[in-house]
């Protein structure tokens, strides 16, 4: 909607002050038109932000094979990365990726030894909620990934292929 708005008065009362303040007893009159334009409504609007769940999960270097996503539970989707390298050193490098792309991570486990290991992350970025396994043996490492919008009830990660 368009609107114009006129503010003679405002005008007309500040020549007046004008003219009082510096002593003139004459008195001018301008005009002043000025242009609105915008939508006015009667009630307040409200908006969904959505989010784009699969760029919150990048590859790992050294991928193979990527698989999904698939969908999961509560608007969620889970990925599956096969990636060469090993465990302990893709994850924490894996870790670090996400970490860069605005991952706030929690370690909920990790270890290693004897040529295999693994680790559990969650954490969010934004609003989205994310569960990042993986572990293997000697030069290869599986991740299952999963995001969700919001954090959801039940956050099992891979399970549910």
């Amino acid at each position: 909607m368009r609107r114009t708005v006129h503010v003679r008065s405002a005008a007309l009362m500040a020549t007046s002050l004008l003219a009082v303040a510096c002593g003139n007893s004459s008195t001018s009159t301008s005009t002043s038109t000025v242009t609105v334009t915008g939508a006015t409504s009667g009630s307040p609007t409200s908006t969904t932000a959505t989010v784009d769940l699969p760029s919150l999960l990048p590859v790992p270097a050294g991928n193979q094979r990527a698989d999904g996503p698939d969908p999961v539970g509560e608007n969620g989707i889970h990925k599956h990365f096969l990636v060469n390298g090993a465990p302990t050193d893709v994850m924490n490098a894996y870790k670090t990726t996400l970490e860069g792309g605005g991952w706030s991570l929690t370690v909920q486990n990790s270890g290693g030894g004897g040529g295999g290991g693994g680790a559990t992350y969650t954490g969010t970025n934004g609003t989205a909620y994310g569960v990042f396994s993986g572990g293997g043996y000697g030069s290869t490492t599986d991740i299952d990934a999963c995001v969700w919008p919001a954090k959801p009830a039940d956050t099992n990660c891979g399970q549910q292929n």
